[in-house]
């Protein structure tokens, strides 16, 4: 009985993800039509994505249109801090599901206006997130100083997953034990075709690499490529 019921399990939650399959494929298809560029950033709850979200929109919205949409459980606080950026913001609540997923994206679509670049925050979590494709072009996490060195060995296909890996609160290093370098060394080990950039969004340090990051998936959907 006992087996039975893993079985049963197990086909749920590979139909779930199979529709989840099928509906993202959708809507990459969808945004290679609008040539929309759109990231995925994942993260811990406390990691920084909004921070960094809050110090890079007003230099991205200069540039392009803009529009950001924020998983969150229950609250619209971080919402509302990103909608005085000039952003279009839509908030997901998911009201306790652990990540954001195609279907939920989908759905709000028709809620933002004609857009060069979709931010997609997800709901905070570095296991859930990671098996749901959103349609995205790229997928960004966020990692940061105040976590503990130990996140990309404990998470392993959070950071294989993503072309972008963002070490965020860098002005933390000098009070917190972090072995930067063995986490340089892992990250790189997982994932050697990954972009590490190293950035304090609350100081503005180290924002420019990860800005260029955001432009070049925007230019390379531009181009169709």
């Amino acid at each position: 009985m006992h087996e039975k019921k893993i079985k049963i399990k197990v086909a749920l939650a590979r139909d779930l993800l199979q529709r989840n399959k099928i509906l993202a494929g959708d809507l990459r298809t969808r945004f290679a039509e609008q040539r929309l560029a759109v990231i995925n950033l994942l993260g811990s709850p406390g990691a920084g994505k909004t921070t960094l979200l809050e110090a890079s929109l007003p230099l991205l919205c200069g540039q392009y249109r803009v529009g950001v949409i924020e998983g969150d459980l229950y609250t619209t606080r971080d919402a509302e801090r990103l909608a005085r950026s000039g952003a279009a913001v839509i908030q997901i609540n998911t009201e306790g599901a652990c990540h954001l997923d195609a279907q939920l994206v989908g759905g709000v679509l028709e809620e933002l206006p004609e857009l060069d670049l979709l931010l997609i925050e997800n709901v905070g979590n570095l296991v859930c997130p990671v098996g749901f494709d959103l349609g995205e072009d790229a997928r960004a996490v966020v990692l940061s100083i105040s976590e503990g060195d130990d996140k990309p060995e404990k998470y392993p296909q959070a950071f294989q997953t993503a072309q972008a890996v963002v070490l965020s609160k860098l002005d933390l290093l000098p009070y917190v034990s972090y072995d930067l370098p063995a986490v340089l060394a892992t990250l790189a080990h997982l994932n050697p075709a990954a972009t590490v950039m190293q950035l304090s969004a609350t100081g503005k340090s180290g924002l420019a690499p990860w800005l260029e990051w955001v432009e070049s998936v925007v230019a390379k959907k531009k181009r169709g490529s």
